[in-house]
């Protein structure tokens, strides 16, 4: 199970509905920017709000948001099984590691 430190950090852009509600709309992963096709669901827990959201590449990413310290994860990516190989398919996010490890 990933640990806290192993999470993925992503910026995510967010509108706000009409009840001030943040959806996600689209995900900052490095350099590269998923748009939100789709919230496909969404779901609270007593510290975190969760999104699973269909991006404009066919992944299919979990991501959740800490409300306390105001921080997104990305907790979960599944690529499109149509576009990928089977060991492709389903993945946790590795850690990351910085350029001087």
């Amino acid at each position: 199970m990933p640990t806290e430190e192993n999470r993925l950090k992503i910026a995510v852009v967010c509108h706000s509905g009409y009840r001030g509600e943040e959806t996600p709309r689209s995900l900052q992963l490095g350099k590269r920017t998923v748009e939100a096709v789709q919230v496909m669901d969404r779901w609270l827990s007593p510290d975190h709000r969760y999104f699973k959201i269909l991006g404009d590449d066919g992944g299919i990413y979990i991501v959740r948001h800490d409300d306390r310290l105001d921080r997104w994860e990305l907790t979960y990516f599944r690529q499109d099984t149509s576009q990928s190989t089977a060991s492709e398919s389903s993945s946790r996010v590795p850690p990351i590691r910085n350029a001087s490890e």
